[in-house]
Parts: structure tokens; sequence; C-alpha cells
């Protein structure tokens, strides 16, 4: 696997339509929920990708505090299908975690996970922060890691 970590101004025209599409496999087609993905905050944010091959195969965004939560947070978290089982999800989360303390250090970090991945991100040492809310026809909680 080839890891990049960059702003939105260094990736390429071929990396962003790759994060684009692979965001839509995912969370539009895959889990079925329509809403735009083009939420305008990319520009600001760090973007942590893995190609195996030519074949983008995982991506977090790195958000800076200010941008989704008051705090630091890392958001479209997700391994396209061919690699999840490959322990990829949980090196990927790790990774984004350490980017996160490197880019912006002492910060706490917050997420809006998808309730079934609860227990992963727990183990990850996310602790539930809020009640659960439906977004998207999924349901959330809010979690941090300080």
């Amino acid at each position: 696997m080839k890891r990049h970590c960059l702003d939105f101004s260094a990736l390429t025209p071929n990396q962003v339509y790759d994060i684009l599409r692979l965001r839509s496999e995912v969370f539009v087609i895959e889990q079925n929920c329509l809403y735009l993905d083009a939420d305008g905050k990319d520009p600001k944010c760090k973007h942590l990708f893995y190609y195996a091959g030519d074949t983008l195969a995982a991506y977090a965004r790195l958000l800076p505090k200010g941008t989704s939560y008051p705090s630091v947070s890392i958001g479209r978290i997700l391994v396209a299908e061919e690699f999840r089982k490959h322990a990829l999800g949980k090196q990927l989360v790790e990774d984004a975690i350490k980017s996160c303390h490197s880019f912006w250090p002492d910060e706490t970090i917050t997420i809006g996970a998808q309730k079934y991945l609860l227990n992963f991100y727990q183990s990850l040492g996310f602790k539930v922060i809020g009640d659960e809310y439906l977004e998207d026809g999924i349901m959330h909680v809010d979690m941090q890691l300080q």
C-alpha cells in the first residue's frame, strides 16, 4: 500500500476523482444514502488515503477544529469493499489519529460514528459523548478521543 496525506490543493485531479468516486460508491450507493458528499469542507481538510497499485483502497478526511465540530475531527472513513478483510480499517483509523495529533497536537478528536461501528471505535479509545441520532437514514453517535 502506498500512503498519502495531502492538503486538498496538493491532490491531483485523478486523486480527487478516485476519492469522490469511492466515497460515492460506499456512502451513497452501498449504504443507500442520498446526500450531497461535496459539502464544501474538503478544501479545508487533510486527505489520508492508501493506494494498492492504481486502486484507491482506503480513505479518511481529517478536519481542523471548527470545520464539523468545535474540535478536530475525522470523517468519511472508508475502506473499499475488496480490501475490507485485511484489517485496513483499523490501520486507517490509527493512522488518522496519529496524523491528527501530528497536525494538531494535544487536540481532542471527535467523530460522528455509525452506531454499528461503536465497538470498533471504542476499541481504538473513542468514548461516546452524546445521544444517538439519525443521519442520512443511519443511526450515528458522536464519540471523542482525548
